[in-house]
């Protein structure tokens, strides 16, 4: 075992050394197929297939490799450094998305837990001495936990874009944010907080949406810092008129945002286009579907319609599209045209408020009499005086 073992650490030496890549090829196949089924040798096999994977990835055979790459479970590799798996199983999910395999990159993703990134490094070796098993320490060339964090929300912002999935690529955004190098350097915190911002615009409403707007708008960066002012108050001024309960007109916004909107064009899984202006139109009239359920009780679908700038048609549409959703609570009478917000109650609910209302009327009633009372007396004795 540990003459196979230490054979093959040997031979792995001589890799980089090969004549040419064909040889190269072999060198790492014959090595391959002599650790293979051999739990002592599982790492140095795991190694070898992320070269040949690499080869075959610089050959153009982009599918070949991440056939190759998905051989191997890492997470079973106890004597693994854990920096070291995570980059592996990167590696397998990059190759996946690469090859537009979506589904089996999401499954690999899977096993990572992004809560690994927030252990503290130091801690973990003094864990893993602890233990029966050694473990092995990462090669110079693995990026450490940090730097793998970013890539793995890299990854994963790419995978959601395949998807139009805005609120999970603002959250991997958000994380990327919240990376100390990222926080210390304007140059790239700058870039990042507009897209966090121009996501979040876009994303549907839901709570989770709501309560990251909320507390990206009260973010120091987006207004404090003066030096930064000129670049970062235009998205600062979008999330007051998106948070804001009043009905924003569509034209104006676009012929406001719309060259801003069409510079973004260095997004990780891709620029902003067209699916991504008429998303961001379709969440301005949910946004004013909603301020105008917040206003009105009853109201007719012609005067919604040119509130929200739509023919009658169309915002019956987006109008129905909301409920189905169960965003707002409506009810249409076509015939007549009116939409009615109130939300439906039950017997027991009608009869606790009228209990509720005669309740206040009866003492309204009481502090009446109790003051006219007090009137009448406080005359009373003015006139005997």
């Amino acid at each position: 075992m540990r003459a196979v073992t230490a054979m093959v650490q040997q031979a792995m030496q001589f890799i980089d050394q090969t004549p040419d890549l064909e040889t190269r090829i072999e060198l790492i196949k014959t090595l391959n197929n002599i650790s293979a089924g051999k739990i002592y040798v599982e790492i140095e096999r795991g190694r070898l297939i992320k070269r040949l994977a690499k080869i075959k990835e610089e050959q153009g055979l982009i599918a070949e490799a991440a056939d190759l790459m998905q051989e191997i479970a890492v997470e079973t590799f106890g004597a693994m450094a854990k920096t070291e798996k995570i980059a592996f199983i990167l590696e397998q999910v990059r190759l996946c998305l690469d090859c537009q395999d979506y589904v089996r990159a999401q499954i690999l993703s899977r096993k990572i837990s992004p809560r690994v990134f927030d252990i503290d490094p130091a801690k973990e070796k003094k864990k893993s001495k602890e233990g029966d098993n050694i473990v092995e320490e990462a090669p110079a060339d693995i990026p450490s936990l940090l730097e793998l964090k970013r890539i793995y929300y890299e990854l994963m912002i790419w995978y959601y874009f395949h998807n139009n999935d805005y609120l999970e690529i603002c959250r991997c955004y958000k994380a990327i944010y919240d990376i100390p190098s990222v926080r210390e350097n304007p140059a790239q915190w700058i870039p990042v907080l507009r897209k966090i911002c121009w996501y979040l615009v876009l994303a549907p409403y839901d709570p989770m949406q709501s309560s990251l707007l909320n507390s990206t708008l009260k973010d120091k960066n987006l207004t404090e810092i003066p030096y930064f002012r000129p670049v970062l108050f235009r998205c600062g001024f979008l999330f007051k008129q998106v948070v804001t309960n009043e009905v924003i007109k569509w034209t104006s916004l676009w012929n406001t945002y719309k060259d801003e909107f069409e510079s973004e064009k260095s997004m990780l899984g891709g620029s902003l286009g067209d699916k991504a202006a008429e998303d961001l139109r379709q969440r301005i009239i949910e946004h004013n579907i909603l301020v105008v359920s917040k206003y009105y009780s009853r109201i007719t679908l012609k005067r919604v319609a040119e509130l929200l700038c739509l023919s009658v048609q169309e915002a019956e549409k987006h109008l129905s599209d909301m409920v189905v959703s169960k965003a707002p609570v409506a009810k249409i009478d076509r015939p007549i045209g009116i939409i009615c917000f109130q939300t439906p109650k039950d017997s027991n609910n009608v009869l606790n408020s009228w209990a509720t209302n005669l309740e206040k009327l009866l003492d309204l009633v009481e502090k009446s009499c109790h003051q006219i009372h007090k009137e009448t007396m406080v005359h009373k004795a003015a006139l005997k005086v």
